[in-house]
């Protein structure tokens, strides 16, 4: 059973980065893929970066690429998210996320392991 535990988010002006990490159970943290996903109040859990296993291959949700990077040091069982340039609209609950296998889904029905959310807050 995989347990995930986010930190890093806060309260931020707009312009600002944060650095989200999560920290992944040493025994099962391989092999998955690992994403990040949010949801602000009122909308739908969407997904906001991937990365598979080996750390070869990412996907970005359109709104965030060119802003957001994610990584992965599995020496470490930990997952990160760096934010740069954020903007109010980022504002949501950020979960980080696990599925068993080598490849690189994108659903949130495709992550059966999740973990209880750090909240980002972009004031203007």
């Amino acid at each position: 059973q995989v347990q995930l535990v986010e930190s890093g988010g806060g309260l931020v002006q707009a312009g600002s980065s944060l650095r989200l990490s999560c920290a992944a159970s040493e025994r099962t943290f391989s092999p998955y893929a690992m994403a990040w996903f949010r949801q602000a109040p009122g909308k739908e859990r969407d997904v906001v970066t991937a990365i598979n296993w080996r750390g070869t291959s990412t996907f970005y949700a359109g709104s965030v690429k060119g802003r957001f990077t994610i990584s992965r040091d599995n020496a470490k069982n930990t997952l990160y998210l760096q934010m740069n340039s954020l903007k109010p609209e980022d504002t949501a609950l950020y979960y980080c996320a696990a599925a068993s296998g080598l490849g690189l889904p994108t659903r949130a029905d495709d992550y059966g392991h999740w973990g209880q959310g750090t909240q980002v807050t972009v004031s203007s």
